[in-house]
Order: C-alpha cells, then sequence, then structure tokens
C-alpha cells in the first residue's frame, strides 16, 4: 500500500509536464516517474526519481520542491543549463551532476541546445508526507 501511495505521488509530478513527448516541439520538459519506495532505514523518508527530458530549446519554469526535498540530478544526455537560488548559472553536460539543497528556488532549468534533446535522471530524498508535491511551479 506504501508503495503504491508513492508511486502515485511520483505521478503527481506529471501534472506539471505537458502532453507532448520532448522531442515533439514541446517547450516545457516532460516528466516520467521512475521509482519510488519508502527508505526502510530511515523512518518518514522516500526516495523518488525521474527522467526530466528536455526537447532542443525546451524549460521548466522557474520552480521550488518540496521543502524537505535534497535533489541529486545527472544529466544523462545532451547539456542543461541550471541556476538554483542566487548562484550564477551553470552548464551541466552529460555524464555530470548537480544537487538542490531543501528549500530551493530553481530559477533556470532549460536545455542549452537549441537543436539537441537533453535528459537528466532527478534523484529525491524527501519527507514520505511531501511526497505528492515534489515540484511547485511559480505562478
Amino acid at each position: 500500500m506504501m508503495h503504491r501511495t508513492l508511486l502515485g505521488a511520483a505521478c503527481a509530478v506529471l501534472a506539471f509536464a505537458p502532453a507532448l513527448p520532448a522531442g515533439a516541439g514541446s517547450l516545457t520538459e516532460q516528466v516520467t516517474p521512475q521509482f519510488a519506495h519508502a527508505l526502510p532505514n530511515v523512518p518518514g523518508k522516500s526516495l523518488v526519481s525521474v527522467v526530466v527530458e528536455y526537447g532542443p530549446g525546451a524549460a521548466s519554469r522557474p520552480h521550488t520542491h518540496a521543502k524537505s526535498a535534497f535533489i541529486y540530478a545527472y544529466v544523462l544526455s545532451g547539456v542543461v543549463e541550471t541556476q538554483v537560488d542566487g548562484e550564477a548559472p551553470r552548464i551541466v553536460r552529460a555524464g555530470e551532476s548537480f544537487h538542490e539543497v531543501p528549500g530551493a528556488h530553481h530559477t533556470v532549468s532549460r536545455n542549452a541546445s537549441a537543436t539537441e534533446p537533453a535528459r537528466l535522471l532527478a534523484v529525491f530524498v524527501v519527507d514520505s508526507s511531501e511526497s505528492r508535491t515534489l515540484t511547485s511551479p511559480d505562478r
């Protein structure tokens, strides 16, 4: 039952993803849940992962994640530009990674290429009670 609840929570991320695949002309990201499970040795915490796909020139809206979420992101392919809080923007290439601390404001997350797609794996360690609201876009 807990696993089903967490998988449903990961699917909640899809509420912020477009209906079109990233390579089909969409200018936003496509988010696909990969894994969700409560951590048995860390009561109250869950591990959730998603793959984020960006078509050429696509970007995410500025957003925040669940207040408890520590995020590790690994670029699987392409080149991603990211900016968190007041830090300088960074270019992250396939095989490189970055992280976000709990409560961070992700102001820039986009494909740095206008011609090639990009994909990243995002892994969240989050309070199980917050796993339903992994991402909240700015209004």
